[in-house]
């Protein structure tokens, strides 16, 4: 991951931890055409851990953190990963291993982002 990269892991883990109150412990980003990957470790705060407990707690955790957190992006949204990567956020793919603890988040924009982080 490149400093472009992880500056943009940083602005990822800030809008999640300003609209859900906890961000990812660990973000990371490639950049592939008009996506941004992003793979992120620690997503569940100690409370969702002990509702994981329950099987049924793991299914509804995994709904709020894929359903939820597509919804909380078209509420809000992410201005300042438009205005970092100069182009427009088109949506958003969402998935997580509550076992884990390992999600995953792409994040797509109607330009290439993968050429972008070589210019200075």
């Amino acid at each position: 991951m490149d400093k472009y990269e992880a500056e943009f892991s940083n602005l990822v883990r800030s809008f999640r931890k300003r609209h859900m109150g906890k961000g990812p412990s660990k973000i990371n980003t490639t950049f592939c055409k008009n996506w941004a990957i992003c793979e992120m470790e620690g997503n569940l705060s100690p409370v969702e851990k002990f509702i994981a407990n329950a099987n049924e707690g793991k299914q509804m955790l995994r709904e709020a953190r894929t359903e939820m957190v597509k919804e909380m992006y078209r509420k809000n949204h992410p201005v300042e990963m438009e205005d970092f990567l100069g182009c427009r956020f088109v949506d958003l793919f969402v998935d997580i291993d509550i076992e884990r603890d390992f999600g995953m988040s792409i994040f797509v924009f109607d330009e290439n982002i993968d050429k972008k982080g070589t210019f200075e």
